[in-house]
């Protein structure tokens, strides 16, 4: 079975100095941990805060491909970089893991299509569209004024292009607006690469039935996100009674987080189960966004545990095929497509 994990923001630890090489406490994150959890291959995120200017974003993407080029080249025959489903299939066979390169946030490319271009070159094979904010290109899901209402017009040619070049588009983090604008507007599938069911955990970075089902249409994919409160909306409430606030310590506010009542792991597989509900098996795939979230679920503390998710898949009667298809099948048919 392959094992793909779509959304992991290991490149901004890389960046700050994480041996990747190394079997690193309390990392989501390492070959070792990839390894024993029998992951063959995960899109590793350039993540790009929202409040960096076009410039800034686009200075601070270039470091963190540098640095996740620099960490490639020191594991040779480990590691390497993967620009097609083809190539992740034969480094499997070799026993190589396979990085492919996602861009979250489009602001590094301003409103320069030649910037997209650069990237796509470069072997970024899916671009989050937005992140917490507004963009050129289209509204964010969290902000509370919008800007566009969807799409801006610079949008509109970033989604031909990315259908040209053969780009995934990710929907994940846009607005509910944007999100129907970029199916309008895209002639080839789109997916969601770390997304959780709305109706499930009501926050507006999950999808309704109703996107679901549009998204599926298209032949797209949605991919479930591990964060504890996209999975249980009232994991916020445990948050909030706490009083834990970021402190300014990644490591000791992890650790604190991690000491709350979490959802467990398996709820991870109940929201397939919706997923599969609303549009059958063909349509949802898994991306844990580790190493971009603070706390994960009970049970589920880092990637080399993933394969809890299909033993549970097991247990509630999927076929060996079926979770096949959640493994990478189904994310890899939008990808081809």
């Amino acid at each position: 079975m392959f094992v793909l994990d779509s959304h992991c923001d290991t490149p901004s630890k890389i960046f700050r100095g994480r041996d990747v090489a190394e079997d690193n406490e309390l990392a989501h994150v390492d070959f070792p941990k990839l390894r024993r959890g029998r992951v063959d291959a995960a899109f590793f995120a350039l993540y790009i805060p929202a409040q960096l200017d076009d410039d800034e974003a686009y200075d601070y993407a270039k470091k963190l491909y540098s640095s996740l080029m620099e960490t490639l080249s020191s594991n040779v025959g480990t590691a390497s970089l993967t620009t097609s489903v083809s190539m992740a299939y034969e480094n499997k066979e070799k026993g190589i893991f396979s990085v492919f390169i996602g861009l979250e946030n489009g602001s590094p490319i301003a409103h320069s299509i030649d910037r997209l271009r650069e990237f796509y070159s470069m072997g970024v094979r899916y671009m989050t569209l937005c992140h917490s904010e507004n963009n050129e290109i289209c509204d964010s899901c969290a902000t509370a004024i919008k800007k566009w209402h969807g799409l801006s017009p610079f949008g509109k040619e970033v989604i031909a292009e990315m259908n040209r070049l053969g780009m995934l588009i990710d929907v994940s983090h846009i607005s509910d607006e944007a999100f129907y604008d970029v199916l309008k507007y895209s002639t080839k599938p789109v997916v969601a690469t770390h997304s959780c069911c709305r109706a499930l955990s009501d926050h507006p970075r999950n999808m309704t039935d109703d996107m679901i089902c549009a998204l599926a249409a298209k032949g797209g994919v949605i991919q479930i996100n591990f964060y504890p409160v996209f999975l249980d909306a009232s994991f916020n409430d445990v948050i909030e009674a706490s009083g834990i606030t970021d402190m300014g310590d990644e490591m000791q506010l992890r650790a604190r987080l991690m000491s709350l009542e979490r959802p467990s792991y398996k709820r991870i597989v109940d929201h397939i189960d919706h997923v599969v509900s609303l549009v059958g098996i063909d349509h949802v795939g898994i991306g844990s966004d580790f190493d971009g979230i603070e706390v994960t679920p009970d049970g589920l503390d880092d990637i080399s545990m993933i394969f809890k998710v299909f033993e549970e898949m097991r247990q509630r009667g999927y076929s060996e095929s079926d979770i096949e298809k959640v493994a990478a099948i189904n994310f890899f048919n939008a990808f081809s497509a």
